[in-house]
């Protein structure tokens, strides 16, 4: 089984990694429904982050969001 993540929504406040589990049967490859969670830029969110995510993709998250949280909050709220 391989596994494919994309950082989707990459943002100085947050970032959104979905994984895509891939898996091959005799032949037929087969795609697993897309799993997605969003971490905030915040003192939690990063530790869940580097718990979690692994390099490369950590890596480049921290890079756009620098050394510090740019957020105290824990919740990432939706805009209409």
């Amino acid at each position: 089984m391989t596994t494919e993540i994309t950082l989707d929504l990459l943002t100085a406040d947050s970032v959104t990694v979905e994984t895509i589990n891939i898996f091959e049967n005799d032949g037929t490859v087969y795609r697993m429904p897309p799993h997605a969670k969003a971490y905030p830029n915040s003192e939690a969110g990063r530790a869940e982050l580097q718990a979690e995510v692994s390099e490369p993709y950590l890596s480049a998250v921290l890079t756009i969001w620098g050394d510090a949280p740019a957020t105290a909050t824990e919740t990432i709220t939706a805009t209409e």
